[in-house]
């Protein structure tokens, strides 16, 4: 792994969580975070299949479990010595190995939260957050979708908003914020995707792809849950 784990999530006994928006974040960090990432999708990717047989056609939670093996396999072998350069790395693996509409997605999600943190050895929590909404803009536009149509972006965008608001420093809100996202799709009615054909059939069901979306939002505390058991335990030294 390149480098080691300079951010304490715990803060140096100044300050405690309310020094996280001074802490930077390095690749170390961002490749525990595909790794947590892929965990959750393994976990999860029954439950994702049988949100998508409803409304979909049953192949999430097999498509994201194979594209983040992939990842968690690329980053295994070797991790790009900066945050922007993992992101990168782990979305063009998931455009290569992810079926249906979810590679091209997630991959512009990561590739352009990526690009957005430039070439950096580490990044600050507030310009994470400010790369996460570029990611997410550019997969709205890539798939002409809002808050509303009942996406993966209405777990995303409350998420980075919590993120903003915190100025970067709490993963757990934006954790909430995004299981909470993906729960409020039940009532909603498709607009877009393949859910969209079913019309007022697609009521009373989870987006499959929020709900994918709120795990990856999730994998960032535990990524930093992870990194602060290592720091207690020396491991980042």
């Amino acid at each position: 792994m390149s480098g080691k784990v300079t951010n304490d999530p715990g803060g140096s006994g100044d300050g405690g969580d309310s020094s996280k928006g001074t802490q930077e974040l390095d690749a170390a960090f961002f490749a525990r975070w595909m790794t947590a990432a892929a965990d959750a999708v393994a976990r999860e990717a029954d439950r994702l299949t049988e949100l998508d047989s409803a409304i979909g056609d049953a192949d999430h939670g097999g498509n994201m479990r194979r594209g983040f093996e992939a990842v968690r396999e690329e980053l295994g072998e070797d991790v790009p010595a900066t945050p922007g350069a993992v992101l990168m790395t782990a979305g063009r693996k998931l455009v290569s190995t992810v079926g249906g509409a979810s590679g091209p997605l997630y991959g512009t999600l990561l590739r352009r939260t990526g690009k957005a943190l430039g070439t950096g050895e580490q990044v600050g929590r507030e310009e994470l957050a400010g790369a996460l909404r570029t990611g997410i803009e550019a997969v709205a536009q890539l798939g002409g979708a809002a808050v509303g149509d009942k996406t993966m972006l209405d777990a995303l965008f409350p998420a980075v908003e919590a993120l903003a608001d915190s100025s970067g420093k709490d993963f757990e809100a934006a954790r909430t914020a995004a299981e909470r996202g993906a729960e409020e799709t039940v009532p909603l009615q498709a607009r877009k995707g393949r859910a969209s054909y079913l019309g007022e059939r697609s009521i009373g069901h989870e987006d499959p792809g929020a709900t994918s979306a709120a795990l990856l939002v999730a994998a960032l505390a535990e990524a930093e849950a992870a990194g602060a058991g290592e720091s207690d335990s020396g491991g980042s030294e």
